[in-house]
């Protein structure tokens, strides 16, 4: 039976940090690539702010279960994150479910080069049909929502979540309801945290440290 809003529990989100294919604008999806220096500072930042929205709401952060998908960009970002607390923490479960949705054949090339050839893909002139869109040797985010229902079975409440992108845009539908041609056009934001809250996305934008200017 499928879940609904109010099924799901309260969890806090993070993207990880940049790479520098996503700099560049490349198919990352399931390919591993790890953060660059841009990323690695997003991921600090991240953990300084969980640390102050968990105070902020009473949560004590040894009670959480903490997961993370296996890719290096976003257990690093997981590593960095959880370095801003001063207690020891509960080990982190890194899922294969929470992998990127794998974009096949389109992956190391760059959106533009894409979109050149098929229109309809490029972020921003996605219909509802993109939902279904599999490229060769990939997967579509039906396939990733599958994977996400299916993990959310042990998704507990006030859990702490890192993953990615694509991750995100399938949890904004699936937990809001809002519509996959507005989740898949979404850019989803580095450096923010979002905050799943009674059936609610909320984002809450970490501290800018890594466009700082250099002395």
């Amino acid at each position: 039976m499928p879940m609904t809003a109010l099924d799901w529990p309260d969890f806090y989100f993070a993207r990880h940090g940049e790479t520098d294919w996503n700099r560049e604008q490349r198919y990352q999806g399931s390919r591993d690539i790890p953060l660059n220096r841009k990323g690695q500072m997003q991921a600090d930042s991240n953990g300084v702010l969980l640390r102050e929205m968990l105070e902020r709401d009473g949560v004590d952060p040894t009670s959480l279960n903490w997961f993370a998908s296996p890719l290096s960009r976003a257990s690093e970002t997981m590593d960095r994150m959880r370095a801003a607390f001063d207690v020891e923490l509960p080990p982190v479960v890194h899922d294969k479910r929470l992998i990127e949705i794998s974009f096949g054949a389109f992956e190391g090339r760059l959106h533009a080069e894409i979109a050149r050839e098929q229109t309809a893909l490029a972020p921003g002139e996605r219909d509802e049909s993109y939902w279904h869109f599999r490229p060769q040797d990939g997967e579509n985010y039906d396939d990733v929502a599958v994977r996400l229902l299916d993990f959310a079975r042990e998704l507990t409440h006030h859990a702490v979540v890192v993953a990615h992108g694509g991750v995100l845009r399938v949890l904004w539908h699936l937990v809001e309801g809002t519509s996959r041609k507005e989740v898949m056009n979404w850019p989803p934001p580095q450096g923010v945290i979002a905050h799943f809250v009674g059936g609610k996305m909320a984002l809450h934008k970490a501290k800018n440290t890594w466009d700082a200017p250099v002395d």
